[in-house]
């Protein structure tokens, strides 16, 4: 009797491990597809979604400054910002939507706020940022030879 008991316990909890290496690589083989670049407020970036016309659809390119990052998992935001024609514009991404092609990290900036509403108040050379220097890590050293 305690035999068949056991059998039946291991054969369930290997069963439950497969299953978990199985979801496991596909959760892996998903992430590995696609990869975001280390983003911070203050960045100027290049946000490329897929975006639906009817029966066809194409990528279009969102240019803009990150305000705001919100880090909940696994509903990671980012709210971008942009002016065209004189108006602000500002449209929030899904960090892991799958419209969401690629996002290109253009320009860093040098801020000290979370977040940067008081940007929208702001309006022409005022609502650039200062660059953001690169340290030891970031910059490359020349090879000695």
């Amino acid at each position: 009797m305690k035999n068949k008991l056991l059998t039946i316990v291991e054969a369930k909890q290997s069963a439950q491990k497969a299953d978990l290496n199985k979801k496991q690589g596909e959760i892996s083989k998903t992430s590995t597809e696609r990869t975001i670049p280390q983003i911070r407020v203050g960045d100027t970036v290049d946000v490329h979604f897929w975006l639906e016309l009817g029966e066809k659809g194409r990528i279009q390119v969102f240019s803009g400054t990150v305000i705001a990052i919100k880090h909940e998992k696994p509903d990671e935001m980012i709210n971008v910002r942009k002016i065209v024609q004189g108006e602000g514009v500002e449209r929030i991404f899904p960090l892991l939507s799958p419209r969401i092609a690629k996002i290109e990290v253009k320009k860093t900036g040098a801020v000290r706020r979370a977040k940067l509403y008081y940007l929208r108040d702001r309006v022409g050379k005022a609502t650039r940022l200062k660059e953001r220097k690169k340290g030891p890590a970031q910059t490359k050293a020349p090879v000695k030879k």
